[in-house]
Formats: C-alpha cells, sequence, structure tokens
C-alpha cells in the first residue's frame, strides 16, 4: 500500500511537472548552422507579477520532497521514527541549503564581490548560488548530532540519507539545464559537429536545444551527473534488496564512494568550477573534495567489515520489523 503511495505522489510529480513544461515560455531562435532551436525560459511562471518562480527552485523543492517520500518509505519498512524523521527533515534541509549557500560564496567570494548583507539577499535579488557538498556537510554533520541527540539509529538514518541525498540531486541536477549552467565547455569545433554529438546519444529535441549557449554546443554536465546518480541508486535499492552482505547503513560509505567517482571526472569539464590557490597550484575545489569522499568512503567500509560494526543486514531488519508489525497486530 506504502509503495502504491509513493509510486503515485511520484506520477503525479512527473504529470505536474510535465504540464508546467508543455505551457512554459519558450524562445525561437536559428543556431549557426541553420537549425531552428527553442530555448526554454529558466522562468515557471510569476507570482501575480510580483515575483518569478524559477524552474531551479522548482526542481529542488521537487527533489526534497521524494526525497522526504521515500524516507517516510523506508521508515516504515526498518522500524524508524517516522515523527523525527519529520523533524530531522526539516531542519536538516534548512541547514543544507544555508550549507550549499556558504560553501559557495566561501569559494567565490572574490568573483561574487559579496558582502555580509549579500550573503543572504541572494535569494531575494534572485542572483542565487549554491554547491552541493556544502549541503551534503552541512546536511550530514547535522544528521550526526541529531541522531545523537534524539538517540536514533545513525546506520538507520544514513540509510534514508544517503540514497535521499542521490534522489534530491537526480532532481536538483535538472534546475541547471533550464538556467543553462553547471554546463561543460564546447562538444566540437563546429556547431554542426556538435549537435550531432548530441543527437547520436539519442537525447531529445528540447534537451540538445538547450546546450545551445553562446553560440556552440556546450556538454550537458548536469545529465551526466544526473544520470550518474540514477545509476548509483538503483544499485542500492537492487543490492540490498537481493545481498545480505549489504548491511543497513552502507548507503553512506557507497554514495561517498560513487558520487566523489563521478562528480571527480564530471568536474574536470565544467566550466564553472570553483577554485582554490594551494601554494600556488589552482585546484578544482569540487575535486578536491571527491577524493576526500571517496578515500573517507572505501576506509570507513573497509574498517567496519574488519571490525564488523553493526554487522546487520537490510534485508534482516526489514524482515524483523516486519515480524514485529505482524506480531503487534496479532496481539491486538
Amino acid at each position: 500500500m506504502i509503495k502504491r503511495k509513493f509510486e503515485h505522489i511520484a506520477i503525479f510529480t512527473l504529470a505536474f511537472l510535465s504540464l508546467f513544461l508543455i505551457g512554459c515560455s519558450v524562445e525561437t531562435y536559428t543556431d549557426s548552422a541553420g537549425n531552428e532551436i527553442k530555448i526554454i525560459s529558466r522562468e515557471a511562471f510569476s507570482l501575480f507579477g510580483w515575483r518569478n518562480v524559477y524552474w531551479y527552485a522548482i526542481m529542488i523543492i521537487t527533489g526534497l520532497s521524494l526525497a522526504f517520500i521515500y524516507g517516510i518509505y523506508i521508515a516504515r519498512k526498518i522500524g524508524f521514527n517516522e515523527n523525527a524523521l519529520f523533524d530531522g527533515f526539516i531542519y536538516g534541509a534548512l541547514l543544507g541549503i544555508l550549507g550549499a549557500r556558504l560553501w559557495y560564496v566561501a569559494f567565490a567570494w572574490k568573483e561574487g564581490n559579496f558582502t555580509f548583507i549579500k550573503i543572504f539577499t541572494g535569494f531575494v535579488h534572485e542572483e542565487g548560488g549554491l554547491a552541493i557538498h556544502g549541503a551534503v556537510t552541512a546536511a550530514g554533520i547535522f544528521a550526526f548530532f541529531f541522531a545523537r541527540k534524539r538517540k536514533l539509529d545513525i546506520y538507520k538514518l544514513g540509510e534514508m540519507l544517503a540514497p535521499g541525498f542521490l534522489i534530491g540531486q537526480i532532481f536538483g541536477r535538472w534546475g541547471n539545464f533550464f538556467n543553462q549552467e553547471a554546463h561543460g565547455g564546447p562538444i566540437a569545433q563546429t556547431v554542426a559537429e556538435g549537435r550531432a554529438f548530441l543527437e547520436r546519444l539519442h537525447l531529445p529535441k528540447f534537451l540538445i536545444d538547450q546546450m545551445y549557449i553562446d553560440g556552440t554546443y556546450m556538454h550537458p554536465t548536469f545529465l551526466y551527473e544526473s544520470v550518474w546518480n540514477l545509476i548509483g541508486l538503483s544499485i542500492i535499492l537492487i543490492t540490498r534488496r537481493f545481498s545480505k552482505k549489504y548491511w543497513m547503513g552502507d548507503a553512506v560509505m557507497f554514495y561517498l564512494i560513487w558520487y566523489g567517482v563521478g562528480r571527480f571526472f564530471i568536474e574536470s569539464i565544467r566550466t564553472d568550477a570553483l577554485t582554490f590557490n594551494f601554494f600556488g597550484i589552482t585546484l578544482r575545489t569540487a575535486q578536491v573534495v571527491s577524493i576526500i569522499m571517496i578515500i573517507a568512503g572505501i576506509t570507513l567500509f573497509i574498517l567496519r567489515r574488519i571490525f564488523k560494526v553493526n554487522p546487520h543486514s537490510f534485508i534482516e531488519i526489514v524482515q524483523e520489523t516486519a515480524e514485529q508489525k505482524k506480531a503487534t497486530v496479532e496481539n491486538n
């Protein structure tokens, strides 16, 4: 029943977004190779002419909402306190957004000409600026201390949190698509070759058109990352359902490794990378953090197996929870 509700909500969300997409504003151009293209406006709609609502915000909210729905679904399967999950999600999401903003500001300080006030008014003035690593760091730290304070099972919480991050990023990256940002460099030396490359990937026309930026076709790195995260999420869902070697909480370590590897390579072709200087060497922040994530994920996984820390499989806990619920119903 819960699974069916989850599927219905997901279908409704996609249908809702599709209706907006059909009716959203588009502008028609012709690229330098003579192809007619339609660029989708980053503005989804306007609230009574007072404020624009952007696709970026809609995709972020969609990702967060589906991550929460997923969390509730898993919480019931593994016997996690749903009220605690709700409280944690609200505070965690807010702190995650704040962390994403502060991370971006910290590494784009010079380019952005930030002032203390401007740090927090970026959304008011519609200039934006978020970095996912800041969100992951802030939400992860909060989750750890929240679990300790509420005396929650940190492994169960991690089993909802890490896949939730993937879900949020899968949808959130499409906000970059509408904004025509977070893309890679030119695909080829000519416009015709660039478009031909995207067509060979069998991508829909609206996506190919949207990648025509600054007079050429750019690599859709937002799509690469979204698909990479979708594959990672699928691996988690499939593995823990059929393998007893998958322990509760392994999703956190898998996320660190999987996202770290994908982001490291994808970041190498992005044109808007946040950087910092280390002894005269300019490094890409996301790549350095990705390396740290990979090392941390591998180390934690190995140490957990060596010392057999909380060696309870996801399958066993789901079965135990189902048996406890059945016994409760029978006793009542």
